[in-house]
């Protein structure tokens, strides 16, 4: 088994405008833009860092708005809900700003005994906003929502898949253990990590593929110390038989990909070095920052970048 992952890194999504997503983020939602920066693989597509002051590992939720990108479709193989965590007693205030945003899919509910509120993002994506406690976490206090309803962070993630059996293995195997079930529910909890540390999945025998596109998970990334358990972590899912890339370096954390039995795709990213490794805490996401080997080319790929303001 392996005992170095701490709960989510961040969740990776894509979008089909990016000052859309860029308002929706920061000034329907209230977290902090902590970077901008470009796709390494699409430099022409940014991609954009929501999350808390600094971006804790755990917070951060983020996009590749490939402009005019045609809607996914909801599904299996995919991660279904992204879940943040909200102080206890907060929904209410949430409720009345959602829908004066006009946000679509408000829904109050609750599972495993956490009241949850449901919403929908610009392109569709399926979100909720999960009370829970606060665990030592702070929400970004620079824009408009008051720091005692403001977003802590993940709560975690569901997916939904046509089998959950070999999901659940691998979550086993990744350190996470089985929690509770409730109807066609199973939640998994990891011991000893950050706040972000629960994955729920949906078994849905009879539903459809997902496929991807604007509102569309892209991957999902967990959590490690350092390269040292990274590496670790990569060797032990290669002995069980998993394809895993090489270590990648994002800049702000190395990564490291594979493709899960449900057919989602899996990345474990490093806390290390931080997002304030070009910029410091309090210009986070201001600048538009390139990958080194991007920069000789900065005057064009600014000029193929849309506005998005601050």
């Amino acid at each position: 088994m392996i005992k170095d992952i701490k709960g989510l890194h961040h969740v990776t999504s894509m979008a089909a405008d990016a000052s859309e997503n860029n308002a929706f983020f920061t000034n329907v939602l209230g977290l902090r833009r902590v970077k901008k920066t470009v796709n390494f693989d699409a430099p022409e597509v940014y991609h954009l860092y929501y999350g808390d002051e600094i971006g804790t590992p755990g917070s951060v939720m983020t996009y590749f708005p490939f402009g005019q990108m045609p809607s996914g479709r909801r599904g299996t193989g995919e991660v279904g809900i992204t879940e943040f965590a909200v102080p206890t007693g907060a929904l209410t205030y949430w409720q009345d700003r959602l829908t004066a945003a006009g946000v679509a899919g408000l829904e109050k509910s609750e599972a495993f005994g956490e009241a949850r509120l449901s919403f929908d993002g610009p392109d569709g994506d399926s979100f909720a906003l999960v009370e829970s406690d606060a665990r030592g976490r702070t929400p970004w206090t620079g824009g408009d929502v008051p720091e005692e309803y403001g977003i802590l962070g993940f709560r975690g993630a569901r997916f939904r898949l046509n089998d959950a059996a070999a999901t659940g293995e691998l979550l086993n195997f990744m350190g996470y253990q089985k929690a509770d079930t409730s109807g066609d529910l199973t939640r998994y909890v990891i011991e000893g990590g950050n706040a972000a540390d629960t994955i729920d999945i949906e078994a849905i025998p009879s539903a459809k593929s997902a496929t991807q596109g604007a509102g569309s998970v892209h991957h999902i990334a967990f959590a490690v110390e350092d390269r040292a358990r990274q590496l670790e972590v990569r060797k032990a899912l290669l002995d069980t038989g998993y394809q895993v890339t090489p270590v990648i370096d994002r800049d702000y954390f190395w990564a490291i990909y594979f493709r899960t039995p449900g057919g989602i795709l899996f990345e474990v990213a490093t806390n290390e070095p931080g997002f304030d490794r070009d910029e410091d805490t309090a210009h986070l996401g201001q600048a538009l920052k390139l990958p080194t080997r991007y920069e000789p080319y900065r005057n064009q790929i600014e000029g193929l970048l849309p506005a998005i303001g601050n």
